[in-house]
């Protein structure tokens, strides 16, 4: 039993197991225009369920880090739970035609099941991983990103074969509650944690259920948590019309969105991995700030001259926007718990980490919204693009001003 308890059996696999599970609500593009059609609504109403699931995930993460903290084994199967029955749930109501029920399932269900799914195995990696915490966290995040463009070609494949969506719901709300139980069996801190972290400096101690939200005194934190947000929010106003900007360079969409997410992924593991040679992990945060900042500039300036074509150079700098987006979005989530880590310690970091993840929450209600608001109102999406450069100015500010080098904490 010694041998198999490793931190590749009792941290790396099993956060892969409920991380590739849980990702796969970044699957919603692929099915939302069928299931609108299917039920009678506009993909508009039907759009909410996402924006829920988002939503509730932050919330559910920042509400319930302590449980996490406290558990991770009835974490890790209230997520499976709540996950599974939320896509059984939403397999229900597309067969019962109801929007209601639909939005409750997969937005509130589910989106607490991926709170608690993404939150649980964070903690027991650093544990596991002391001197690579970054390549821990970037692997198990990474599966979040990638489980888009492994499970995209296999729902893809499953409609197209005339499987009734609410059949197809139904086999992955059983496929996931095996991975994910799976992963609630192995996953496992490793022995003596408690002795190591006993003699930790906690610098924001949790003695109640809204003491946790203290945090939020520090300025750090605040930058942190600003920095996150913007990130995210202009992700997912970028993101949102990625589809649009492929056609619009003549390129095919499902290819350059696979690929799209490989980058994603990448960013996640990459970022994260890198940041483990560095002194101060804000600054692969910097990094990823003034490369978004540059390619939204040079996007910017192309869309306002010769727009957006099939051309050269219209391709290349569309491409490399998307590439590097997707790359600076999943590495803005894999640095998160580490750096977080370095300045509060790691006493209470999964509570610490969940209340920053409401920033996620708040992201999934506006990013996409932003971006459809502005399109809109101007009718072009370079538009966008001037929003989320702006945005990415002022996070870097931000990051500048508030986000101070971390003390060294006792571990």
């Amino acid at each position: 039993m010694a041998k198999f308890s490793n931190k590749w059996t009792r941290a790396a696999i099993p956060a892969l197991l409920l991380h590739c599970s849980i990702g796969t609500v970044y699957c919603w593009s692929t099915f939302k225009e069928q299931i609108a059609n299917y039920i009678g609504q506009s993909t508009a109403n039907v759009e909410w369920a996402f924006s829920l699931a988002i939503f509730f995930l932050g919330m559910s993460a920042a509400f319930m880090g302590n449980v996490v903290e406290k558990n991770i084994h009835r974490s890790s199967l209230i997520a499976a739970f709540c996950f599974a029955f939320g896509l059984a749930g939403t397999a229900l109501f597309i067969y019962l035609k109801s929007l209601i029920g639909i939005l409750v399932c997969y937005g509130c269900i589910m989106g607490i099941g991926l709170g608690l799914g993404y939150l649980s195995p964070v903690k027991t990696l650093m544990l596991w991983f002391k001197n690579n915490k970054g390549l821990a966290t970037g692997l198990a995040v990474a599966g979040f990103g990638a489980a888009k463009a492994i499970a995209t070609p296999i729902m893809e494949a499953m409609m197209a074969s005339g499987m009734e969506l609410y059949t197809m719901f139904l086999i992955l709300a059983g496929v996931y509650f095996v991975m994910m139980l799976i992963g609630h069996l192995l996953l496992k801190k490793p022995d003596g944690w408690h002795e190591e972290v006993s003699t930790e400096k906690d610098p924001h101690p949790i003695k109640t259920f809204f003491s946790k939200f203290k945090v939020f005194k520090d300025k750090t934190f605040i930058g942190v948590w600003l920095v996150f947000y913007i990130n995210i929010t202009c992700g997912l106003a970028i993101i949102s019309n990625e589809k649009e900007l492929i056609k619009m360079i003549g390129l095919a969409p499902a290819l350059i969105g696979t690929i799209c997410a490989v980058f994603n992924a990448g960013g996640r593991l990459g970022y994260s991995a890198l940041a483990d040679g560095l002194k101060d992990r804000n600054t692969m945060y910097k990094i990823i700030l003034i490369s978004e900042i540059a390619i939204s500039l040079i996007a910017v300036i192309l869309g306002f001259t010769n727009g957006f074509d099939s051309s050269i150079v219209s391709v290349i700098i569309v491409l490399a926007l998307l590439f590097l987006v997707n790359a600076g979005y999943g590495g803005g989530f894999s640095n998160l718990p580490t750096l977080l880590s370095d300045h509060f310690g790691m006493k209470a970091i999964s509570t610490i980490h969940g209340v920053a993840l409401s920033a996620w929450a708040f992201a999934g209600l506006t990013g996409n919204q932003m971006a459809a608001l502005i399109k809109d109102l101007t009718g072009n999406v370079t538009w966008v693009f001037v929003a989320t450069l702006a945005l990415y100015v002022v996070a870097m500010v931000v990051d500048l001003l508030l986000i101070k080098k971390p003390k060294e904490i006792k571990e």
